[in-house]
């Protein structure tokens, strides 16, 4: 036998090695925290909570057969457009929409004048994407919606608080601030804000909109409850004010008048602004989609969607005056709240000295939950407040969850 005859020896295995760790997240994901909202909400998923902790419109006031009756019609009928790509931009025919319902409002709008969102959650991303470098700064209400905070977050931006009372911003205070700061833009919910409830007056409007033209900034106007007014005259919006027309972002919304699963809402923005938010779209979903355009713009075009807001507004208001009847039996004494025109929430503040972080975990044991308010604010926060939700719950099932807050406050 020969060296070659013999059989070859097998390889030795090498060590076996730990893999090797992957690449870290992005800082700002690692950096931006989750929605205490959707948090609260997977905890009192139990069907026997009174849940005022959500955003969500009644489900039961949803015109189904006129939704659905859109939807047949445009699958029906033009099938191949219905399901088939569409421009960024948005379906001419919902654009169109639009533009005619701002321009019924006093804002004078084109269909070129409007960019379609998957809800307009996404046009704040869009905002954020177009206008925002890492480090720029960011006006806000004080407090102000959770979800705009988590989108300037996300975009790096520094996150400024505006001092605001009962009414909403303190135009001195905005003045004061955009001088020292020199932020990219305001951005403001003026109208029912979400979380207080509160609407900014006519003169303060106006004010507002002589900052940004005297200082140059941007105000980005957000406005998804404004068409749910229970009393009162209409606020016009930031927009149509003198020096504010070049320089305001406007976002509306389907979801709380005709149904957030749609997801589809709106951006109204001068065209250079305009052209970077569509291109910032591109690169994020290419288009809304394009089955859901077309069956809201046949809604708009066979039904009457401001007869079904006066309806669901009319139902609205009964569950606002319950939840407003009972507070004061609910809260502990000296405990003050906002009496909103419309939308859809309460912002009521307890006493000094008390946590509603930390008195949540109580409550829930009720069997009832709210939102507190410490998230909503960029700055320090304000840890006596919290926010509840009137829509979702009939007034006795109203009546019932502040009885059950009223137990779960009193054994602090």
């Amino acid at each position: 036998m020969t060296a070659t005859d013999l059989p070859a020896k097998a390889p030795v295995p090498a060590p076996a090695q730990a893999p090797a760790p992957l690449p870290a997240l992005a800082a700002r994901a690692a950096a931006v925290g989750g929605s205490p909202v959707r948090d609260i909400l997977a905890v009192t998923a139990r069907p026997e909570v009174i849940n005022f902790a959500g955003g969500l419109p009644a489900p039961g006031l949803f015109d189904g057969d006129g939704i659905a009756a859109a939807f047949r019609a445009v699958l029906e009928e033009t099938p191949e457009r219905a399901l088939q790509y569409s421009t960024t931009e948005g379906e001419p025919a919902l654009r169109a929409a639009i533009a005619a319902r701002a321009a019924a409002r006093g804002l004078p709008t084109d269909a070129d004048d409007v960019l379609v969102t998957t809800g307009s959650q996404q046009a704040l991303s869009l905002l954020a994407t177009a206008l925002l470098e890492p480090g720029d700064t960011v006006l806000v209400e004080t407090p102000c919606y959770l979800a705009a905070l988590q989108a300037f977050a996300f975009a790096g931006a520094r996150v400024v608080p505006v001092p605001c009372d009962a009414v909403g911003i303190d135009p001195a205070a905005l003045d004061a601030l955009v001088a020292l700061h020199r932020p990219k833009f305001l951005y403001t919910v003026p109208t029912f804000q979400n979380p207080t409830g509160r609407t900014l007056p006519a003169d303060r409007r106006a004010a507002v909109a002589e900052v940004a033209a005297r200082r140059g900034v941007w105000i980005v106007e957000d406005d998804p409850y404004g068409e749910l007014r229970f009393e009162g005259e209409r606020a016009p919006w930031i927009a149509t004010y003198p020096g504010a027309a070049d320089r305001t972002v406007l976002f509306g919304s389907f979801s709380k008048v005709m149904a957030p699963g749609l997801r589809l809402g709106w951006l109204r923005a001068p065209a250079a602004l305009l052209r970077a938010c569509a291109v910032a779209k591109q690169a994020a979903d290419l288009h809304t989609p394009t089955v859901n355009q077309l069956a809201a713009a046949r809604y708009l075009a066979d039904r009457d969607l401001d007869a079904h807001i006066a309806r669901v507004a009319g139902v609205y208001r009964e569950r606002r005056d319950a939840m407003l009847a009972g507070l004061g039996d609910a809260l502990p004494a000296g405990s003050t709240w906002i009496r909103p025109e419309g939308g859809m929430f309460v912002w009521a503040r307890l006493p000094d000295g008390y946590d509603t972080t930390e008195l949540l975990r109580t409550v829930i044991t009720h069997d009832v939950a709210y939102v507190p308010g410490a998230p909503f604010f960029a700055g320090e926060p304000d840890r006596a407040t919290l926010r509840m939700c009137f829509v979702t719950q009939s007034p006795a099932e109203i009546a019932e969850g502040l009885r059950r807050l009223g137990r779960g406050l009193g054994e602090r």
